[in-house]
């Protein structure tokens, strides 16, 4: 497997004099299984919060709902209580508006597994072997509320644009990590299509300035 081969090439790179010389971290060794329990935890944590979020959501609209006819009720009852009574010429009473603006959770789109897009292999570079190993161990907050504005605002003028059109007119500034939240929320997008037959190349430069590049399928995101 990927896994076995990637480990034989880690020892074989672990071997070298110049590698040895420089006293590595044992942890490297197996740092790429712990990439992946970094990937899984976090993939348990975006599903843990969404989940928290659609509830909270649903028992905000719930206690609104409840909130309108609990008022509706009120105003059933003063306007039973009067109907008997002698009721004073004009208006007695001004109402904003004629009927409430009701909206239900049912009423919302149905869930939509998320996109699962296709990372293709590609050849490894050969790397600096001078390398601080505390950039593996580094955390990045992606905020995904400005992700989604910068789509809405993009929206605002069209009908529809692509994932690569969005990138272009907001470069990733904090890499693959960016462009895969970008990918989370195409998959939460209510309307968005995806053309297998068409690429779109999206670039980012890294912080040390290296011109990176992701091969997707075209990504659209229409308005709703």
């Amino acid at each position: 497997s990927r896994q076995e081969e990637l480990s034989l090439l880690l020892e074989e790179v672990l071997t070298l004099p110049p590698i040895i010389s420089m006293r590595p971290d044992n942890r490297l060794r197996r740092v790429h299984y712990d990439w992946l329990e970094a990937g899984e935890h976090t993939q348990r944590t975006v599903a843990r919060l969404s989940e928290q979020l659609r509830r909270f959501l649903d028992d905000k609209a719930w206690l609104e709902n409840r909130r309108i006819m609990d008022i509706l009720h009120e105003i059933e009852t003063h306007a039973l209580d009067l109907r008997e009574d002698f009721l004073p010429p004009g208006a007695f009473m001004t109402l904003e508006s004629s009927s409430a603006n009701i909206e239900l959770p049912l009423e919302r789109a149905l869930y939509r597994p998320p996109f699962r897009p296709l990372i293709a292999g590609v050849a490894l570079d050969e790397g600096d072997a001078e390398i601080d190993t505390a950039v593996l161990y580094a955390q990045v907050v992606i905020d995904r509320a400005g992700l989604l504005r910068n789509i809405r605002m993009e929206l605002q003028t069209r009908s529809q644009i692509t994932l690569g059109e969005v990138v272009l007119r907001h470069p990733l500034q904090n890499g693959l990590a960016e462009l895969v939240a970008y990918l989370q929320l195409a998959g939460e997008w209510p309307r968005t299509a995806v053309d297998e037959k068409e690429e779109e190349k999206i670039r980012w430069q890294s912080e040390t300035g290296i011109t990176r590049q992701a091969s997707l399928p075209r990504i659209i995101l229409l308005r709703n």
